[in-house]
């Protein structure tokens, strides 16, 4: 019997359905923890999981796959990371490698060791976790390298957004926060590369895969680098943006995306570099970020939101065990991000209410905990139940930062985050 191929109308009816069903409820739940003094971008993410297996599909089956049919599933899937790009384009936009140099030893020393503390908690909770929640075909080492990344992200994007509503951004604190993030997040991708590029090619040819890569960076920066800051020039003393800038813009993103899907790592990686070439502060920067910002931010990624929800069935951690070894992954990654953050910012000369409170921020996963994760799965390195597990490490990781830095900040005024020596 061959499969029924539903009519094109009826494919783009239940796309837009699918579109208007994810808008609305990714604002309505952004609104509703907005309300909880937490940022709305987790009431997003809430409202993926929620249209997803874990509750829609339990409540009403018929409607979620009427709602979100498996026909429509690999458009969606498309626009989700054609969002996911967009957003990691504007990432790269908004990367301010001018504010980056300043208190370049701490924001150095506090950035890595918070990223070397989890990783190695992370692959050290792999020899638990491996035999009993991955498969026979995934390799220990991939399985490890993985999970060290998985803990040691910080979600950069949220992480400006919680200072921004606590009026933290301008601060000492906010500054070497934002800072150690950025840094950390670039480590971090590249990490995630790493791992990438080994379980998607066998071990004798991962090393062409590195050279594909390193050729690949060669270029954008050696090559496509002067160009892109003679064009930002050229663009600034004419005093406007044309339509054929952004084009360019646009297009050398999805070719950067193209170049990086194509060496066996994700788009992600090239859309984010193709943005942090331009420089922030430039006029094309700013008017591609106008012109972006609002359609990726109300339309693509709650797309995303709501894939990651339709593959997040929290039914999977089933029983005490597993949940216990959930709440063992939530301790692990919480200890390892806030002990790395607190520790060396206690070196490098913070008081302590400010290191832990730097410690708290650098928690923060959210959005790029959500993006890695989805990698992992679509790679096959992680199964569907620790999957959920680590979406659900993210999901609290996130939701705790907001209450914790009030706690803080009520012991004794916002926290100023100067060094007690230079």
């Amino acid at each position: 019997m061959t499969a029924v191929v539903p009519p094109a109308q009826d494919v783009l009816f239940h796309v837009l359905l699918a579109l208007v069903v994810v808008v609305a409820a990714a604002r309505a739940c952004g609104a509703l923890v907005a309300r909880l003094h937490q940022p709305p971008v987790m009431g997003e993410v809430l409202a993926g999981i929620l249209l997803g297996p874990s509750l829609l599909g339990q409540v009403a089956p018929a409607v979620m796959h009427y709602i979100q049919p498996p026909a429509i599933a690999p458009i969606l899937s498309s626009l989700a990371q054609l969002g996911v790009m967009l957003f990691m384009f504007l990432v790269g936009l908004e990367l301010d490698t001018v504010r980056l140099g300043r208190r370049t030893r701490a924001m150095i020393v506090i950035s890595q060791v918070s990223i070397v503390v989890p990783f190695a908690l992370g692959m050290g909770l792999a020899v638990f976790l491996h035999p009993r929640l991955s498969t026979a075909d995934v390799p220990f080492t991939v399985f490890a390298l993985f999970l060290g990344v998985s803990l040691s992200v910080t979600a950069f994007p949220v992480l400006a957004r919680i200072l921004t509503d606590r009026g933290l951004q301008g601060s000492d604190l906010g500054l070497i926060a934002l800072s150690c993030a950025a840094v950390g997040d670039v480590t971090a991708w590249c990490l995630l590369a790493l791992v990438t590029a080994v379980a998607s090619a066998a071990l004798a040819s991962a090393w062409i895969t590195f050279a594909i890569t390193a050729a690949y960076l060669a270029v954008m920066f050696v090559v496509v680098r002067p160009l892109v800051a003679r064009a930002v020039r050229a663009q600034e003393l004419r005093g406007t943006v044309s339509q054929g800038a952004i084009a360019l813009a646009l297009g050398g993103m999805l070719l950067s995306a193209l170049a990086t899907e194509a060496a066996g790592i994700h788009a992600i990686f090239g859309a984010f570099l193709a943005g942090a070439l331009i420089p922030h502060d430039s006029r094309l920067a700013q008017t591609l970020t106008r012109a972006l910002a609002d359609v990726v931010v109300v339309l693509f990624l709650p797309v995303f939101f709501a894939s990651t929800g339709m593959r997040t069935e929290i039914g999977l951690v089933s029983g005490a065990s597993e949940w216990l070894i959930c709440g063992l992954i939530i301790l692990t990654a919480s200890a390892g991000k806030f002990g790395g953050a607190f520790a060396a910012a206690r070196v490098m000369g913070f008081a302590g209410r400010d290191a832990a409170a730097l410690g708290v921020l650098m928690n923060t996963r959210g959005l790029m905990e959500l993006i890695v994760l989805n990698v992992g799965l679509e790679r096959g390195i992680l199964t569907p139940t620790l999957f959920a597990m680590l979406v659900l490490m993210a999901v609290a990781t996130t939701f705790a930062t907001t209450p914790l830095l009030d706690w803080l900040m009520r012991r004794g005024g916002a926290p100023a985050a100067e060094p007690v020596r230079s």
